[in-house]
């Protein structure tokens, strides 16, 4: 039996694995001290990238490029997560956001931390060439209803890109396309709009051609299995099977988010989430969607030690 598996499940608790937009310079400089930072190096081993030179020194800018940032993410997630086990936490429900479905699968155990970074920087490169063939980018939309979401389709190449509760989504599509958005989003029932500084027009028909790249390379991975409960972002559902769980990843890089919808799906009884680093985004947007008695956002390794439950 595994150290991890030898530790029983909180299930109270939800363990929420950030995306790639949750990055920011030097974002590891507060985890460095962790005994799990060599995962970092284990990371760096598989993807032939220096992310403790991203984690701890790189600025804004440099680690808004998706093929850094997502496995930049990826390997600070997990080092929290790791921590997170230290103080006796392990929860039963693993929640990610688009790039944080891969660390949520290697925290359960249905993938490898080899496996999962090898499909993350195939992932990550697969969607930078996507983005250089076809240039998009992604707005976030706030303050509009139903209506004013099914009036988004009267915009050419402009899709729906993340559900992060009501009222609040953010959408992709080609420069011109959001460009037409930008200039008619109160007309169509949106309070305001945000152009984002991503590297692309993500969870999108823009994505296609970085799918069959990461067909081949899910279909080269080897799946264990898992006693922790996983809310997929494609249809808010939990799965547990490989073959599963291989179909979802593939979908998800040209279909929405569904984070409300994957959020509401936690049962009444999850009244803790813990929000893995780079963390914060996902603590916010789970507190607009339902209530939780306590939530933690730690910045640093000094503030997850001192959760306590």
């Amino acid at each position: 039996m595994s150290e991890v598996s030898a530790r029983a499940f909180r299930d109270d608790c939800v363990a929420l694995f950030p995306g790639q937009g949750s990055l920011g310079g030097a974002a590891g400089v507060a985890w460095q001290s962790s005994r799990h930072w060599t995962l970092v190096e284990a990371v760096s081993d598989v993807t032939h990238l220096d992310v403790a030179s991203l984690l701890l020194r790189a600025s804004d800018e440099d680690v808004v490029r998706t093929d850094r940032a997502q496995i930049a993410t990826f390997a600070l997630s997990l080092v929290g997560y790791h921590d997170l086990l230290d103080v006796d936490i392990r929860p039963r429900y693993l929640l990610g956001h688009s790039l944080g479905e891969f660390s949520a699968l290697v925290a359960s155990g249905l993938l490898s931390l080899e496996d999962g970074a090898r499909l993350i920087g195939v992932r990550g490169s697969a969607m930078a060439r996507a983005a250089e063939e076809r240039p998009g980018s992604m707005v976030a939309l706030m303050g509009g209803d139903d209506d004013a979401r099914e009036n988004l389709s009267k915009l050419d190449n402009v899709w729906v890109a993340n559900i992060n509760g009501t009222g609040q989504i953010v959408v992709s599509g080609t420069i011109e396309g959001l460009e037409r958005l930008l200039a008619t989003y109160k007309d169509l029932g949106w309070r305001r709009a945000t152009p984002l500084s991503v590297g692309g027009a993500f969870h999108s028909p823009l994505m296609a051609s970085a799918q069959q790249e990461l067909d081949e390379a899910l279909a080269t991975a080897t799946w264990g299995s898992t006693d922790a409960t996983l809310i997929a972002n494609v249809d808010g559902r939990v799965h547990y099977e490989p073959d599963e769980w291989r179909a979802l990843l593939s979908r998800q890089l040209t279909s929405p988010v569904e984070f409300l919808d994957a959020t509401l799906a936690l049962p009444p009884h999850v009244t803790t989430s813990i929000e893995m680093p780079p963390s914060g985004i996902l603590t916010g947007l789970t507190k607009r969607i339902r209530s939780f008695d306590r939530q933690f956002s730690p910045n640093s390794l000094e503030e997850l030690e001192e959760i306590s439950l």
